[in-house]
């Protein structure tokens, strides 16, 4: 066996280092240029979103609308801190961002807001702004009434909604999720014990404001909470109900059942020599257990009005359909007028023993019966 050359061996060593000190120098070089490039992307995100956030800042810093004069009044609470007026102020638009707000506040030792009613415009700077609320704001709503609602007698939370939509700057959508709102209702509940307490008490109900929101006209101010709106209206039903309350107790009524059976009255009687009939006959039937029977309820448990209710409507499974249920039902359907809550409070001849009653639809003309078949018999004359 011949041996390898040891001359020749000692170029191919050195051939075979050089080659691998040129690949390394390959390999590193990519290698710093993958890094290279990471660098400067990551340099360039760096400095892309620092000129965002600095545009951001500087914008939310801007007046929400340098053009926008709308005076817009917001309540600031007593004990709100610089966070919670941040974003009540970004609530109502008149600045861009609460957050922004708040840094900027701290970061200048801004201090010393109060609370009370502020008038404030889109196109004032955060400079202007900082300054009235250091000042102080009023201790009652300031702002001229752009809207005024009018609740009508005989209208449902629903109906309700639809003119909130029309008349202030919340929409339907917005007032019935107020209506269901514990937390709101609570607050209202712990503010009116005696009158909110018979229905907070009841399950299975539709809403527990209905019939509390009392027939008047309301005034909308600019920037005015829908919660503030709202606290008008129960505010109003507190103040007509209250000379009510002994009378109430004394006859072992609670607000909720005087409101249910004056909700009925307040649809069905025109007059109030009428309504206190009427009353009276929802009384009677109370007494012997019978069923309330009224259209107005198998309506309310549909959620449409028909001017006349078949078999099937008034079989509808509902804890509202008086038809099949005895008793008072879950609460009111819909905002009695006082007149119907008096009719409740003095009934009408009672003691004539009526159970029954249908009006005649062209002359408004109410007929009562004491009987079944008597009724049947005022019904077929009156379709004649």
């Amino acid at each position: 066996m011949a041996n390898s050359d040891p001359s020749q061996q000692q170029p191919d060593k050195l051939q075979t280092a050089a080659q691998r000190k040129q690949e390394f120098q390959q390999e590193k070089s990519v290698v710093n240029r993958i890094v290279y490039w990471i660098l400067g992307i990551i340099v360039i995100l760096i400095l892309t979103l620092g000129v965002l956030g600095y545009n951001f800042v500087n914008e939310s810093l801007q007046p929400f609308d340098r053009k926008d004069q709308q005076e817009i009044e917001v309540r600031i609470p007593i004990g709100s801190s610089n966070g919670q007026i941040a974003a009540k102020l970004q609530e109502h638009k008149i600045i861009r961002n609460a957050t922004v707000f708040n840094y900027y506040v701290k970061s200048h030792n801004y201090t010393d807001f109060q609370a009370g009613y502020y008038t404030f415009k889109p196109s004032m700077t955060l400079t202007q702004i900082i300054a009235r609320l250091q000042k102080g704001g009023s201790s009652e709503p300031t702002g001229s009434v752009v809207h005024t609602v009018l609740v009508k007698e005989g209208v449902t939370i629903d109906q309700i909604g639809d003119v909130v939509a029309k008349r202030t700057s919340y929409s339907k959508k917005q007032f019935l999720q107020l209506m269901k709102n514990s937390k709101f209702l609570k607050e209202m509940q712990q503010q009116y014990p005696k009158l909110l307490d018979s229905t907070m008490a009841v399950k299975d109900i539709r809403y527990h404001l209905e019939g509390y929101l009392f027939p008047a006209t309301y005034s909308y101010y600019p920037g005015m909470s829908l919660k503030q709106l709202v606290k008008q209206m129960l505010n109003k039903s507190n103040q007509e109900l209250t000379p009510f309350l002994d009378e109430i107790k004394d006859k072992h009524l609670t607000v909720q059942q005087t409101l249910t059976l004056a909700s009925l009255v307040e649809r069905e009687g025109v007059t109030n020599t009428d309504r206190r009939k009427i009353a009276g006959v929802f009384f009677n039937r109370i007494d012997k257990e019978m069923p309330l029977q009224s259209d107005i309820s198998v309506m309310y448990a549909l959620n449409k009005h028909k001017r006349s209710l078949t078999n099937k409507d008034t079989s509808v499974k509902s804890p509202y359909n008086l038809y099949k249920n005895k008793g008072y039902g879950p609460g009111p359907f819909n905002s009695p007028s006082l007149a119907s809550i008096q009719a409740v409070l003095n009934p009408a001849e009672r003691d004539r023993g009526y159970l029954y009653f249908v009006a005649n639809l062209k002359t408004g003309k109410v007929y009562y019966s004491t009987s079944y078949s008597q009724h049947l018999d005022t019904n077929s004359q009156l379709d004649q």
